[in-house]
This record gives structure tokens, C-alpha cells and sequence, in this order.
């Protein structure tokens, strides 16, 4: 038993040494996509709607805020990511967006199962700041299709993109512009989508 001790004691001994030479983790702030979309009360329409995450590259699918410095060159801001991967952000805001608006009431995400009279989804091609010399401002770009849920037809599509000066290059000016970048999206996209959903609901 002894012996066994022996053996065992600078190993475990070893191991925790190890363990105290790891690189420890940097830590990150971890930043929302704000919002100050103001609360409205339209009339509301007779249809459901789910909203889905817009599909991507890797390279956004992923909570990394990124930023393009120059030419084809992305990358990310060190220290800093979102609360959660871009596609999700976005299809978070939007759910958000209708839900402030006031006109589609009957509202579920693709996290459940739920069916509904349309669907709105797409390809989030920009969701990045970039830089133009001194000057930087946040792009988001969607390709938002909406898909009639009985059949998957489509029935609408669209390319948005919003683009939104930033002030500096510190971190908190630009996850503030990502925000009203968000907003003016929010406004198109609701409009857009209770203008076709209630045209196809007439047919």
C-alpha cells in the first residue's frame, strides 16, 4: 500500500502542476443586440408567422463580432463577443421587432414545432463592421425570403442591407451602431413582411 502511494503521489503531484501551467481562458465581454424600437399598436393581421435563423457562413454562425479591416480581409474583435451567434441575434431581434409592432400577434421561432401560415427565413450575408480608411460603419445585409408554411412556397423575397456609421472604434460605439443598424432593419422587414403576408392572404 505504501509502495502504491509512492507511485501515485508524484503523479498527482505532476498532473497538478500541469494544470497550474495552462493558459488560462481570456476573458470576453459579452455584449446584446440592443434595441430601441418604440412599442406600436397596428391592426392585426388574421395570420401566423415563424420566424427562422437566416442561414450563413462559418464564419458568422458564430458569436464573434466581426469586423472586415480592409479588403477581403474578416476578422474579429479581440476580448469582445455577442450574447449569442449572429443568426440567432438577428432572428431574436426580428421576433422582437414584430412583437413591438403590433400586427402579427400569432408569432413562434424554429426552436419548436409549431406551424404557421408563413415563415420568414433567408441568407444573413453581412452582419459585420467595416472599415473605409479613417471611417467605420456596421453593414447588415439579409437575403429574406418568406415561405408560405402549407406547401414551402416561396412567395416573396427580398434583399435588405442597413448600413450605419459608428463614431470610434472602441467596442461599445460599435455594438451600439449594430443596434440602431438592427432597428432600421426591424422597421423594413416588418413592413415588408405584413405588406406581402396580407396580399398572399388574399389569394
Amino acid at each position: 500500500m505504501k509502495r502504491a502511494y509512492r507511485i501515485i503521489a508524484p503523479v498527482a503531484f505532476a498532473l497538478m502542476s500541469a494544470c497550474s501551467i495552462l493558459p488560462k481562458p481570456d476573458p470576453s465581454d459579452v455584449y446584446r443586440l440592443a434595441s430601441t424600437q418604440p412599442v406600436s399598436q397596428g391592426a392585426p393581421v388574421s395570420w401566423s408567422l415563424r420566424v427562422t435563423k437566416p442561414q450563413t457562413s462559418e464564419f458568422l454562425d458564430s458569436p464573434r463580432i466581426a469586423v472586415v479591416p480592409n479588403g477581403d480581409l474578416i476578422s474579429s474583435y479581440a476580448h469582445s463577443r455577442w450574447s449569442d451567434p449572429a443568426p440567432v441575434l438577428l432572428r431574436n431581434r426580428l421576433l422582437d421587432g414584430f412583437q413591438r409592432d403590433g400586427r402579427v400577434t400569432l408569432l413562434s421561432t424554429d426552436e419548436t414545432n409549431l406551424q404557421a401560415d408563413y415563415e420568414l427565413g433567408g441568407q444573413l450575408q453581412a452582419f459585420q463592421s467595416e472599415y473605409h480608411g479613417t471611417a467605420v460603419e456596421v453593414v447588415i445585409r439579409l437575403d429574406a425570403r418568406l415561405v408560405r408554411g402549407s406547401d414551402q412556397r416561396i412567395i416573396a423575397s427580398r434583399r435588405f442591407e442597413v448600413r450605419q456609421q459608428v463614431g470610434d472604434t472602441k467596442v461599445p460605439t460599435v455594438v451600439a451602431a449594430f443596434g440602431q443598424a438592427g432597428d432600421q432593419l426591424n422597421w423594413q422587414v416588418v413592413d415588408w413582411v405584413v405588406a406581402q403576408g396580407n396580399t398572399a392572404a388574399k389569394h
